[in-house]
C-alpha cells in the first residue's frame, strides 16, 4: 500500500500502526488528524492512534498533499473531481472538500480545498465466500450489494471477482468507474484475476454498451450505481442475458426492488454475515449445514 503522498510525520506515525486495520485517515487544514482504526475513529500521534487532543498531529494545509497525490497534475483529474474525490495508486480514494464550483447543476471543479478524506482499499480473500456459495452454486445471478458508506462493498465486489474469475471460466467484465475493485492488480498484492477483464470509464451506460459489443461478457460487476443512466446500463445488460453484480449506497427498499436484480444483500460489516432477500425482499434461506467452512470469515 503506497500512501507516500502523505507528509514526514503521518507516514512516521502511521508506522506505529497495522496498516491493515486502518480504513481512513481525515486531514483537515489546521485541525488534528483522525484516523478510522479497527471500527473507531481516533486521532493520529507521532507514535499511533491516541484519545488524547493533546498529543494529535496537526496538518496546516491540505493543498500540498493533494498535489503530492496527484504527482503535481491535479489537472490530469479533473472529471473525478467531478464526483467529489480521486483515486490514486492502489485504489487509494481521496475525498475532497472545499468549494465545489458547478455549472448547470453540475460539479465543474473544486477549488480552496480544505479537507482531504483518505480511504484505504483492503483485499481480503474468502470474504465474498458465503455469498456466493449460497447465490451462485446453480449459476450467477444479478445482485446488488448495498450499505451504508465504509462497510465493504468494493472489498465483497473485488473478491466475487477473483472468486468467479479463478473458479469459473465464465468471462468476467469489471467495469472500474473508481479505479478500486481491481486496485490490486499488477501491485504485487496477490490479486489473481483469473478470467476477468477490466475496463475503466466514467459513463457506465456508454462504455457498458460498448464493451458488451467488444468483450461479449458472461458477467458484469460494477460498482456504486447512482442514477438513471447507471440503472439504464445494467437493465441493457440484463436484457442481454447478463448477470449484473453492483454495489449501491441506498437502503430504500422501495427503490430497490425497482431495480433490474434478482437478489439483494445487505452488507452489516466484513465480519458479520450480509443479509440476503430475494427481488420481493423477502429473507434468503439458505438450506446447506453450516459446516465451519462457510462461516470462518463471518463469525458464528
Amino acid at each position: 500500500m503506497s500512501l507516500s503522498f502523505l507528509p514526514e510525520e503521518v507516514k512516521s506515525a502511521l508506522n506505529h500502526l497495522n496498516i491493515n486495520r486502518l480504513t481512513e485517515i481525515r486531514l483537515r487544514r489546521g485541525q488534528p488528524v483522525v484516523i478510522e482504526y479497527d471500527g473507531s475513529y481516533a486521532y493520529l500521534g507521532g507514535l499511533g492512534f491516541t484519545t488524547n487532543i493533546a498529543d494529535a498531529l496537526k496538518i496546516s494545509e491540505v493543498e500540498p498533499i493533494l498535489t503530492s497525490a496527484t504527482d503535481g497534475c491535479v489537472y490530469g483529474y479533473t472529471e473525478q473531481m467531478k464526483s467529489g474525490f480521486i483515486t490514486v495508486g492502489h485504489g487509494v480514494r481521496i475525498g475532497i472538500a472545499g468549494e465545489y464550483v458547478t455549472e448547470n447543476g453540475k460539479v465543474n471543479t473544486i477549488r480552496g480545498v480544505t479537507s482531504l478524506n483518505i480511504r484505504i482499499p483492503h483485499d481480503i480473500k474468502g470474504c465474498a465466500d458465503y455469498l456466493v456459495d449460497s447465490l451462485f452454486k446453480d449459476g450467477v445471478k444479478s445482485t446488488l450489494i448495498y450499505s451504508k458508506p465504509g462497510l465493504g462493498k468494493t472489498t465483497m465486489l473485488r473478491d466475487i471477482a477473483r472468486n468467479l474469475g479463478k473458479n469459473t471460466l465464465k468471462n468476467v467484465l469489471i467495469f472500474d468507474e473508481r479505479g478500486e475493485i481491481g486496485a490490486f492488480d499488477g501491485y504485487g498484492d496477490g490479486f489473481d484475476m483469473g478470467t476477468v477483464d477490466v475496463i475503466r470509464a466514467y459513463s457506465k451506460l456508454g462504455a457498458i454498451v460498448s464493451a458488451i459489443r467488444a468483450m461479449k461478457p458472461d458477467v458484469i460487476i460494477t460498482d456504486e450505481l447512482y442514477g438513471d443512466e447507471d440503472i439504464k446500463a445494467v437493465q441493457f445488460a440484463v436484457d442481454c442475458s447478463i448477470a449484473v453484480i453492483a454495489s449501491s449506497h441506498i437502503s430504500d427498499r422501495q427503490i430497490l426492488q425497482k431495480m433490474p436484480f434478482e437478489y439483494y444483500a445487505e452488507l452489516k460489516g466484513l465480519g458479520v454475515r450480509p443479509d440476503i432477500y430475494d427481488k420481493n425482499f423477502n429473507s434468503y434461506c439458505d438450506s446447506r449445514p453450516d459446516d465451519g467452512a462457510r462461516s470462518s470469515v463471518f463469525g458464528k
